[in-house]
């Protein structure tokens, strides 16, 4: 299965999985396994937004920060920018906040609801380069599917 075949598959099983459950941290809990599980990541996590910070929420992998100011590191700045954020090497973004060394890689996914950043769907790989525009446009769409929660 490709990539591409990988993300409609991980986007129905989503839906199922939120059919008919409204609990914020069991729909997350499920989705970042979900996720983690079907591409095999490092790391697979959620960051709800809590006043000005990013408080650590559900997630798959090795212990993590917990708390993430707005604007700092890879995950505060999708939350500030509103916008996905892809990083091909984590040494070379800019104030990178290192909660792991064997992290190389990332994408950040803010989830958005009524026009506000509510949480950030952050994934890190062992890999350098590991995501791409694919992976940006099926955890965008995943995303989205989580907005209702919120």
């Amino acid at each position: 299965m490709n990539k591409s075949e990988r993300y409609a598959l991980l986007l129905k099983q989503l839906g199922g999985l939120l059919e008919g459950e409204s609990d914020l941290v069991a729909d997350l809990s499920n989705a970042a396994a979900l996720i983690h599980e079907t591409f095999g990541f490092w790391w697979t996590g959620f960051y709800l937004v809590r006043g000005r910070e990013l408080v650590l929420g559900p997630f798959q992998g090795p212990v993590a920060c917990t708390r993430i100011p707005f604007g700092k590191g890879v995950c505060g700045t999708a939350w500030q920018r509103a916008a996905t954020v892809v990083v091909p090497d984590v040494d070379e973004f800019p104030g990178h906040i290192a909660c792991s060394s064997a992290s190389r890689s990332e994408i950040v996914v803010p989830i958005l609801r009524d026009g506000e950043v509510r949480a950030v769907l952050d994934i890190d790989s062992r890999e350098l380069a590991t995501f791409d525009e694919e992976d940006a446009a099926g955890l965008e769409a995943a995303a989205a599917s989580l907005a209702g929660l919120f």
